[in-house]
């Protein structure tokens, strides 16, 4: 399959199209696709697992790096054809939210957008540093400060794990079919000591989802219809964190507090 051909021709070729049951937007800027791979880090050698490739234009790119791709398609049609743009590729059949993930020594990817945040939470768990495609604005949530407007239980979550970084912005023509948004390229680089407060992953987690549960509301309310008012005062005041407060102004740190305080509490 000769990258020559526009994208819609390739796909006909295939007998394919772009299934929106899959989210399937294509990259096909072959010079993006290249610096993708140079801002992800790869080096000749890497292990590299790419979920949904797709026409294959990154892995083509990640070979040409000398990475050795590990790829997990869903689509048969596209995945019957992935030989072809990169023969060396080791194929997994399967859905990436449910296959055993591989052991790899980092992970390339432009992410179907309708399951994005759920494979990237599952992706994480692999603890190897990662360049992952989104839409803008979840890159945006992703990436997002405390007080921001786009600060919300996603950006507390990853950036718990790994540190974030913005490596490229992708217009809607580097992709078919075009998109209606901008999408955004996100670094991830694992904690070596995540630090969730001294409680479990799982703990930690719960009580972020539950204090973003109202986010207009104080965490007093948010955590109250819980778990009662006085319960969720009692948690703040351990973490030392203002009851009056919404969600979207505790930084990190306090969130580390809160969870901690809801268990020992």
């Amino acid at each position: 399959m000769s990258f020559t051909l526009h994208p819609a021709q390739r796909l006909r070729e295939l007998e394919g199209r772009a299934r929106r049951r899959f989210g399937q937007n294509f990259l096909v800027a072959d010079g993006l696709a290249e610096a993708i791979v140079a801002r992800a880090g790869v080096r000749p050698g890497d292990r590299v697992l790419e979920i949904g490739p797709g026409l294959g234009v990154l892995t083509a790119a990640l070979t040409r790096a000398g990475a050795q791709v590990v790829a997990i398609e869903l689509d048969r049609d596209l995945a019957a054809a992935l030989p072809e743009v990169a023969p060396s590729v080791q194929l997994i059949e399967g859905d990436a939210l449910h296959v055993p993930l591989p052991a790899v020594d980092r992970v390339v990817a432009n992410l179907p957008y309708n399951v994005a945040t759920p494979i990237c939470m599952r992706l994480l768990t692999l603890r190897v540093p990662m360049a992952l495609m989104f839409q803008r604005e979840v890159a945006d949530r992703i990436e997002a400060d405390s007080g921001s407007r786009t600060y919300g239980a996603l950006s507390v979550q990853i950036q718990a794990r790994a540190a974030v970084d913005r490596l490229l912005t992708l217009p809607p023509e580097a992709f078919h079919p075009a998109p209606k948004v901008h999408s955004a390229v996100v670094g991830f680089s694992p904690h070596a000591s995540p630090d969730y407060g001294g409680v479990a992953l799982e703990a930690f987690d719960r009580i972020v989802r539950l204090g973003f549960s109202a986010r207009r509301k104080t965490l007093t309310n948010a955590f109250g219809n819980q778990v009662g008012r006085e319960r969720a005062i009692a948690w703040c005041t351990a973490a030392d964190v203002d009851p009056g407060a919404r969600a979207e102004q505790i930084d990190l740190s306090g969130w580390r507090r809160l969870a901690a305080a809801a268990v020992e509490n």
